[in-house]
């Protein structure tokens, strides 16, 4: 097929749902990771938490996060994208200003009732509903709006726009924080911000898309009893746990990683700026990677990018400074980038009709998990190698561990189960 006619394929294949959603998912990241970059600093800086108590915060804040898209997916189906966005997006922009409004007198109050670690870890709740709904109405739009011909471009782009909006959020944070002097609370404020115009957007562009002659869930009771049919599939949720461990390494980058930089390498160092290079990393190199890891199979990929991300952090530890931080966000992006989008195509395939929502819902499951271990692992990690044997390099050690331990039990996954994964695709076809 020449360019050209490749090319009308890939602007006819997408409806423009798909544009809408993914625009709003841009910004949404943007909120997200620009909360994200400046909140282990915050809380342990600011607000003078422990780090493991730091760990333990960012861990329960990440699990809801992450883990909520599997109910989210499910009501989505049954509620449609556009009104299930619009409410994440509403949620949100409440959740950000609520966090961004700590020290404002009228909160004050609040703070000496709860106490701040149980006041911050009860506002973190509010924002983390919205990603619950967020992810899978975008991941499942994605699948909805655009043909089959185009799905794994449809991902390819989404997973970009995503790594646009990871971009963008430390850079904001740093710029509201630094130049513009506004300090850390206004930048959740910005994400409020942010997150509240995509509300607007959404309102007055989406439409939910439908295929032709696909069912969808008739009532709660039925999307609910779907979500249990998912959890009866051993050999699926088998996968997801295993595959947890991929993010046990990555989500250190904003729970240990900021706290690592400026507690023993560089106390001035700009951790929230710096962290936008691991998304910059997958802007820059997303088509290259793709390009060269096309014939792999998806499991084999996300197998590779599991080792890669695992042994990135050993640079860093090696010798730890600035530069040898960046380049370990580099090595932790390109492993990423190999696994990802291939991540996403492989599970969206086996999703049957009318259930996208549903199945990108438990595609973040190991997501959530992996957060869940991350948070108190990175928090007690660093108390134990930096504060008390004064190691700590050596907590690098434990996470590159976590993913090579994932790595063999993914080898064998595949040695086990592989012989019956495409009649199993094909099933899932045919049932769509």
């Amino acid at each position: 097929m020449s360019f050209r006619l490749r090319l009308r394929e890939v602007l006819a294949g997408f409806e423009r749902a798909f544009w809408v959603a993914n625009l709003t998912e841009l910004f949404e990241r943007l909120a997200y990771y620009g909360a994200s970059a400046v909140l282990a600093i915050y809380l342990n800086e600011e607000l003078h938490f422990t780090k493991e108590l730091t760990g333990w915060v960012i861990g329960i804040f990440g699990f809801v996060v992450w883990f909520l898209p599997v109910l989210g997916g499910t009501l989505a189906d049954r509620f449609g994208f556009r009104r299930a966005l619009m409410f994440a997006y509403l949620v949100m922009t409440v959740g950000y200003f609520l966090l961004g409004s700590l020290s404002a007198p009228w909160m004050q109050a609040a703070r000496q009732a709860l106490g701040d670690k149980w006041l911050v870890l009860g506002i973190l709740m509010i924002p983390a509903l919205g990603p619950a709904v967020v992810k899978p109405c975008v991941a499942g739009t994605t699948a909805r709006a655009s043909t089959e011909a185009v799905r794994s471009i449809g991902y390819s782009i989404y997973y970009t726009l995503v790594n646009v909006g990871g971009t963008l959020g430390p850079v904001v944070a740093w710029l509201v924080r630094k130049p513009l002097g506004l300090g850390m609370e206004n930048v959740f404020r910005v994400s409020a911000l942010s997150v509240f115009l995509m509300f607007i957007v959404t309102f007055l562009f989406f439409r939910d898309p439908v295929k032709p002659g696909e069912a969808g869930v008739r009532s709660v009771a039925a999307a609910i009893h779907n979500m249990f049919v998912v959890l009866a599939n051993f050999r699926f949720v088998l996968f997801l746990l295993i595959f947890s461990s991929f993010y046990v390494v990555f989500w250190q980058e904003f729970v240990s990683a900021p706290l690592y930089l400026r507690g023993f390498v560089n106390p001035n160092a700009n951790a929230d700026l710096l962290l936008s290079v691991d998304a910059l990393t997958v802007i820059c190199f997303q088509i290259l990677v793709s390009y060269l890891t096309r014939k792999i199979r998806p499991f084999s990929a996300m197998t590779l990018g599991l080792l890669i991300s695992s042994l990135s952090w050993q640079i860093v530890a090696f010798h730890p400074s600035t530069l040898t931080f960046i380049m370990s966000l580099v090595v932790l992006a390109l492993g990423e980038i190999t696994q990802s989008a291939r991540y996403y195509e492989y599970v969206s395939r086996l999703a049957p009709s009318g259930q996208q929502g549903l199945y990108m819902g438990y595609a973040f499951l190991p997501i959530a998990i992996g957060y869940f271990i991350a948070g108190p692992l990175g928090g007690y990690s660093l108390h134990y190698f930096g504060g008390i044997l004064h190691q700590p390099s050596r907590m690098w050690w434990v996470v590159t561990g976590v993913g090579l331990a994932g790595v063999v039990l993914m080898l064998a996954y595949d040695k086990v189960f592989r012989p019956g994964e495409a009649a199993a695709t094909e099933k899932a076809r045919a049932a769509g």
